[in-house]
């Protein structure tokens, strides 16, 4: 009886180990293909803050909570599910669909370029188009689908670069790896969010109930600098959004067979990072970034008269098929 229960006891031991290396292994996977996605991160964090923008400090964190629950939704059901399946079954497809993403991005950012220099053509042009969407009912409502949308895109991007930096076999351990990934960028992403939009209400605490004149002084600097940061960073997430989808269609075109411009880019950073050399992997991206900027840029603003006269009319000719009323926020 007793060489029995060593036995069980043995096997239940081999099974732990097993069932380590295996945790293990997912563990040190999500890690590689996060860091592979950083860039992608990077760009994410930037662009949402300026979806709170605006709104009144209690409103702040239950907003950011809400498109942090709609990046989850993302990933998890959409965004997961479609890589495995697409991943298996038309690897072919994923090239074209984060192209079709990577324009969007160069659209909403060219977009909010147009609205600072033109103000007035850019409302001309809003109003053009279809209302914001039919569920939304409030600002609110209309930012936070919004930047969920948004979330959509860069999320697909994150994802589809951590499936490619996955070398697992089993479709199982692949789908477990990429919920790693995606919970732990989503806390990573709005976990310094929350953060950054919160900076100044931690401020003001930090300039009234400080127990030093260092530490007042330290708070009210916090508060009198994030109006600025705030903007930089508006500013930052509008040219993330450009560079990002600039970058997806440049890729894009090579994975299609037209490496002209993938090349092109490729050239340049090595370029810059020669001439440079002190600071070659900065000048490197800072270079890729430019080029692919240029080219998003120009992309999204070919595409800012194609949604006014083509897209949009299409959308509204295909809703009233259906016979649901537009709504418009008030």
């Amino acid at each position: 009886m007793s060489v029995g229960l060593l036995a069980l006891l043995d096997d239940v031991a081999g099974l732990i180990k097993v069932a380590a290396a295996s945790i293990d292994d997912v563990a040190g996977q999500a890690a590689k293909a996060g860091v592979k996605a950083a860039g992608a991160v990077i760009d994410d964090a930037a662009v949402t803050p300026k979806y709170v923008h605006g709104f009144s400090a209690e409103r702040e964190l239950p907003i950011v909570g809400r498109i942090a629950l709609g990046s989850i939704k993302n990933k998890m059901i959409f965004l997961l599910p479609a890589a495995l399946i697409l991943s298996t079954f038309l690897p072919w497809l994923i090239t074209p669909l984060l192209m079709i993403g990577g324009a969007y991005l160069c659209y909403e950012g060219a977009e909010k370029v147009y609205e600072l220099l033109f103000p007035h053509k850019a409302h001309a042009h809003e109003a053009a188009l279809e209302p914001v969407a039919v569920d939304p009912t409030t600002l609110e409502d209309a930012k936070v689908a919004g930047a969920i949308k948004t979330d959509f895109i860069l999320s697909a991007e994150i994802m589809t670069i951590a499936l490619a930096a996955i070398e697992a076999d089993s479709i199982w351990m692949r789908a477990l790896i990429l919920a790693v990934v995606a919970v732990g960028i989503t806390v990573a992403v709005y976990g310094g969010v929350a953060l950054i939009v919160k900076a100044d209400d931690f401020g003001v605490w930090m300039a009234k109930n400080g127990r030093t004149g260092a530490g007042r002084g330290f708070g009210l600097g916090i508060v009198k600098a994030m109006p600025a940061f705030m903007q930089v960073l508006s500013v930052v997430g509008t040219a993330a959004m450009i560079w990002v989808g600039g970058g997806i269609l440049a890729h894009g075109f090579y994975e299609l067979g037209i490496a002209g411009p993938e090349h092109f880019i490729e050239h340049a950073a090595e370029w810059a990072a020669h001439a440079a050399p002190s600071v070659g992997g900065f000048a490197s991206w800072a270079m890729t970034a430019l080029i692919d900027g240029i080219g998003g840029l120009f992309i999204g603003a070919l595409l800012i008269p194609v949604a006014a006269y083509a897209i949009a009319p299409a959308w509204r000719a295909i809703k009233s098929l259906w016979g649901k009323p537009t709504k418009t926020l008030s």
